[in-house]
């Protein structure tokens, strides 16, 4: 029962530390884009 327990957290701590790394080395940053969109200002006129 112990080695089951301590090979949970081994493959827990492992794959904390694989997410970690593809945070920081994954490209996350999301596809930038302009966007044009008119603003109707309704001023009480």
């Amino acid at each position: 029962m112990l080695r089951l327990l301590k090979l949970l957290l081994i493959i827990a701590v492992l794959l904390a530390i694989v997410i970690v790394g593809y945070a920081y080395l994954g490209d996350l940053s999301p596809e930038q884009q302009d966007v044009d969109q008119p603003v109707n200002l309704d001023a009480g006129q």
